[in-house]
């Protein structure tokens, strides 16, 4: 089994979505984790960050993180000092006056931890603003040669490589979007989508490429230049 770095973040986390990914029930298969929080077979499963209020979810279900990082600013009372009395868990508090966002602080600590790939849980939800520094964030991994990506029930977002292949049967959902992150993206074509693009130069500001949908059996996208984030959706 792949082994993966998961974050669980403090924004929307839905109870159906991530809790199979956290058993490894849902196909996904992240991680392997006793309902008592106790592992089996350590060496064989991921690492698992827990993130500020993050926790609560993982407080709430009794899953035990390899370790807890954030300013605690919106965490309730007495959870973080249930894992501090009970479990010998790492834990890196910061400031909440500080320079980076909590999620940044926890991909900066999986790449610490190793090159596994990377999965954030709840850093999605209703805050826009940090939605946006999330999806920045992703730039962080890919640049130490990391994959990372957001997850939740509609969308999966990612920074892609040169060349990605999208099948049919195994997408996320029918809909993908791309867009041009910090600067332009050169030479883009898109084949076996609804619709296609050959060449394109696509800005950081154009919307030329939002809600394109997998027609064939697979799509296949490629560019030369920049950094392209792709967003997988479904309703």
């Amino acid at each position: 089994m792949s082994k993966y770095t998961v974050i669980v973040s403090g924004g929307t986390l839905d109870e159906s979505f991530v809790l199979p990914i956290l058993t490894g029930q849902n196909g996904w298969e992240y991680l392997q984790l006793e309902e008592s929080a106790v592992r089996e077979e350590k060496e064989e499963i991921g690492y698992v960050i827990a993130v500020d209020a993050g926790l609560k979810f993982l407080y709430r279900h009794q899953i035990l993180p390899d370790i807890i990082v954030g300013d605690f600013d919106s965490l309730e009372d007495g959870i973080l000092p249930w894992y501090q009395e009970h479990f010998s868990i790492p834990i890196r508090k910061f400031n909440p006056v500080k320079d980076a966002s909590d999620t940044e602080i926890a991909i900066r600590q999986a790449l610490e931890h190793g090159k596994e790939p990377i999965r954030i849980l709840g850093g999605t939800g209703t805050r826009i603003d940090h939605i946006w520094a999330n999806v920045q964030c992703l730039k962080i991994a890919k640049d130490a040669g990391v994959e990372a990506e957001l997850l939740d029930p509609h969308n999966r977002i990612r920074l892609i490589d040169r060349e990605v292949h999208l099948k049919k049967e195994e997408a996320f959902g029918p809909y993908f979007s791309l867009f041009a992150l910090g600067g332009a993206v050169g030479d883009l074509s898109i084949t076996g989508a609804k619709y296609p693009l050959s060449h394109h130069l696509l800005e950081p500001y154009d919307s030329l490429s939002v809600s394109n949908q997998i027609q064939e059996e697979e799509v296949v996208i490629t560019y030369g230049s920049g950094q392209l984030v792709l967003m997988e959706t479904r309703d």
